[in-house]
């Protein structure tokens, strides 16, 4: 089930109103606020008008998007390095963790030294079952400061995602942090942009060769922006080598500027299927949706999903 329709049975429930009453109030609060807040935010800023609290109530991971404060239980599915940081004259730590359950996957961000320290000293392991409590959602993450809690937990979870779940969406309808399948066209094509990375760990070079490796033979890679329409509004997207594969761009046509050129005029007005991750561009201050595969538009495919 769409979450947003959970939220919306969940405030009628709690308000003891019919879902279609909470859903008028819904969109009538975003009309007044001229569409500024997401069909989400205005649902939350109705629950605190009819009273409705949710700071202690427990979700699955697909519901999370739509709520504030995440409390759930999910399995450790994939558990990143601890990293070290310095920003803004600050030194400190954070570690990620991607946490499953039968409804999806949701990435964790660990900025508390005691909830480090629980990766650090290896008492939590991929596979784990943990409780999440008083978590922050932000851009379609889990955040967990030092008022947040994890404890391991005894409840046993099936069916576990171990992969994000893509669901179509419209363009107009995503958020940040969101995995979704966009069915749209190339409206506008941009030249690649070429880096070079380590053919061990895949990571992009400095000046001085690989960080880890060292002196490295460089493989050549690329990045393609394009801009996709869906009929409801446009988003950029970014597609990296294999991804730009495949649409049907050849090698010797991506790192041939005047080849490119002649194949980026026949991209244009071509419709894809792309699955991938909606996201925030911190250093631009925008959103795009980074592609993990795209694949053609064929009539007869549509035809038959459509028949199912």
């Amino acid at each position: 089930m769409d979450p947003y329709v959970q939220l919306l049975e969940r405030i009628a429930h709690a308000a003891k109103l019919s879902k279609e009453d909470v859903e008028r109030k819904v969109e009538g609060k975003r009309a007044k606020l001229s569409g500024l807040v997401s069909r989400e935010g205005a649902a939350q800023i109705v629950a605190a008008e009819l009273g409705v609290n949710f700071d202690k109530e427990q979700f699955t991971i697909a519901e999370l998007p739509g709520v504030k404060r995440a409390n759930f239980v999910g399995q450790v599915i994939a558990l990143a390095p601890v990293r070290s940081y310095s920003k803004n004259g600050r030194e400190g730590k954070v570690v990620n963790l991607t946490l499953g359950d039968q409804t999806g996957t949701i990435r964790c961000v660990l900025w508390d030294v005691n909830h480090i320290a629980l990766v650090e000293q290896e008492t939590i392991h991929v596979g784990d079952t943990l409780a999440i409590s008083n978590g922050m959602m932000r851009n379609g993450e889990v955040h967990l400061s030092s008022f947040a809690d994890i404890k391991q937990s005894s409840v046993k979870l099936s069916g576990v995602q171990v992969q994000a779940v893509a669901a179509p969406k419209r363009i107009k309808d995503l958020q940040p942090g969101m995995k979704a399948q966009l069915r749209a066209f190339i409206v506008q094509a941009f030249d690649p942009r070429y880096f070079e990375v380590c053919p061990d760990c895949k990571k992009k070079l400095g000046e001085g060769g690989c960080a880890t490796h060292g002196a490295v033979t460089p493989q050549k890679r690329a990045l393609l922006s394009v801009v996709l329409d869906d009929g409801s509004e446009t988003c950029r997207a970014l597609f990296f080598s294999d991804q730009i594969g495949q649409l049907g761009v050849s090698d010797e046509e991506l790192y041939s500027l005047e080849g490119f050129l002649v194949k980026k005029m026949s991209l244009l007005g071509e419709e894809f299927l792309c699955t991938g991750t909606f996201r925030q561009n911190t250093l631009y201050n925008s959103t795009e949706f980074v592609v993990d595969r795209a694949e053609g538009v064929v009539a007869q495919t549509l035809l038959a999903s459509l028949q199912r």
